[in-house]
């Protein structure tokens, strides 16, 4: 690249402000349309629009989210399976003890339809007629929203389900590695005594997903990661649920609501956490566009069939996991169901009875798992990195460059987790946060984009679901404030 094509780099750069996305064309892409690029005015001086296309077309295919168009539905599918099913799933059962058996269906249930109509709308928005392709979730916000209201509305849940769902990962990781660890120790106080401490079962874990992370450069290539992380998922929720039922309900287990609770508005207070966990039970829809952007197009095949091919495989694998769950750890424990879910339901009551061999077998496919979920989230993150230096040099990062910002990331996620070990706790006011991401900005960016007929129907169901959306995320976020105020958060920073 030449010194003068450097220069006019830098001077869009300076009018990044100014930027409108409109359609680009992907190199290795046979698309509908020629397309134009962003068109940036400096100085009343209008950029070569040509120019500015092949620059970022460059950038776009040096960056580690489009830098491989090659997947199909079935790599579409491990993604979205691996990146939607992991531990938050787990509580479901407690959300039952608050909301009953059928309301506890009917929400789950309606939750579940909800994210994946919702997904639909992102498959559809992904790709339009004359060849646009969004491969962010910020890149199509700014289109549907415009930039200031784009960006104000989607960079936070972004970067909180990527990074925070990298540090959950971390927390869950790290304690599930200190259960694996104290079950094979079992009663041995010598072995017990060696244990590491929890902020060192943190850094095991985080230099395992470090070092996975090194040997894969986009996110296409880690679709042999994902599909691991599919099956364990897949067997270790499995596992749980018919575990459960086949030891049998401990005496005294009832279903009754009100049993747990004493007056009325510890009841409402309950139902709202009850709600709030099923919401953020499921997971990845900020992933979506990025999975859709590993797939290639032409006018004939766009992504949309494939990729849609992948959203019904992997949640029609995630109902047949995350129901029978919900459903048959309910029936086993009931109202008996602890706070920390299923596999504390387990812990509790059949730790005697069951193999330790199998619980230390379930404890191992969670920690991997997790390990594998890690890679996935991390990527949208390792691409805005990486978007700095091939922004600057316009060249593909080194690999020691490559390198450094994954320690960095590490090492950054590392501190957070260890920081701030109690996020967990956290999980239902932040997820209120971003749970417009899921169920709201797709209904509204529909009607923004695709600008359907006003009173015609998916005018108005996209207009309610959004409203409803936003009712949901507003009453979750008071009703986690609330039960943190009244439960006292047990804030143990540095302490996990």
């Amino acid at each position: 690249m030449g010194d003068v094509e450097v220069s006019e780099w830098c001077r869009i750069e300076r009018s990044f402000s100014s930027f409108k996305i409109i359609p680009i064309n992907d190199d290795d892409d046979t698309l509908h349309s020629e397309g134009t690029d962003f068109s940036p005015v400096d100085d009343g001086v209008v950029v070569d629009e040509k120019k500015d296309t092949d620059v970022v077309k460059e950038i776009e295919s040096l960056l580690p989210i489009t830098e491989s168009r090659k997947g199909n539905a079935y790599t579409a599918a491990f993604h979205l399976l691996s990146s939607g099913i992991g531990t938050p799933a787990l509580v479901l059962p407690f959300a039952f003890t608050s909301l009953g058996w059928s309301w506890g269906i009917v929400v789950l249930t309606v939750i579940f339809a909800w994210r994946l109509y919702t997904m639909w709308l992102l498959v559809h928005l992904h790709e339009t007629l004359n060849g646009t392709r969004y491969s962010k979730y910020l890149q199509l916000a700014i289109v549907a929203f415009g930039e200031k209201l784009g960006k104000c509305l989607s960079i936070f849940p972004t970067m909180y389900l990527s990074g925070g769902t990298c540090v959950m990962s971390i927390i869950a990781g790290g304690r599930t590695l200190q259960l694996f660890y104290n079950t094979i120790c079992e009663n041995d106080q010598h072995c017990l005594h060696k244990s590491l401490s929890g902020a060192q079962w943190f850094l095991v874990f985080v230099c395992l997903a470090i070092l996975i992370a090194q040997f894969f450069p986009n996110l296409n290539s880690l679709a042999w990661v994902s599909f691991v992380g599919s099956i364990l998922g897949v067997t270790y929720f499995t596992m749980i649920w018919a575990l459960s039922i086949a030891k049998g309900r401990p005496n005294g287990v009832t279903y009754n609501p009100s049993d747990n609770v004493t007056t009325t508005m510890a009841q409402f207070r309950a139902v709202l956490n009850g709600v709030a966990i099923v919401a953020i039970a499921f997971r990845g829809h900020n992933l979506v566009l990025e999975i859709q952007g590993t797939l290639p197009t032409n006018p004939k095949h766009p992504t949309k069939t494939r990729m849609w091919r992948g959203v019904i495989a992997s949640y029609s694998l995630i109902a047949m996991c995350v129901f029978p769950l919900a459903i048959g750890g309910y029936w086993a424990y009931g109202n008996m169901m602890p706070a920390n879910g299923i596999m504390g339901a387990i812990a509790k009551y059949h730790r005697e009875s069951t193999p330790k061999w199998l619980i230390g077998t379930i404890y191992m496919m969670v920690v991997i798992q997790c390990l594998c979920s890690f890679q996935i989230y991390a990527m949208p993150v390792f691409d805005n990195l990486e978007r700095i230096y091939v922004s600057r040099h316009l060249k593909a990062c080194p690999r020691w460059v490559r390198s450094c910002i994954k320690l960095f990331f590490g090492g950054l996620t590392y501190f957070i987790s260890v920081a701030f070990p109690f996020l967990g706790s956290l999980a239902a006011f932040v997820g209120g946060i971003a749970l417009p991401l899921s169920l709201v900005y797709p209904c509204f960016m529909w009607i923004s984009i695709k600008k359907p007929q006003r009173n015609s129907l998916m005018y108005c169901l996209n207009m309610f679901l959004g409203c409803l959306g936003i009712l949901i995320s507003v009453v979750q976020v008071a009703g986690a404030l609330w039960n943190l105020v009244i439960d006292k958060l047990d804030a143990n920073f540095f302490n996990p």
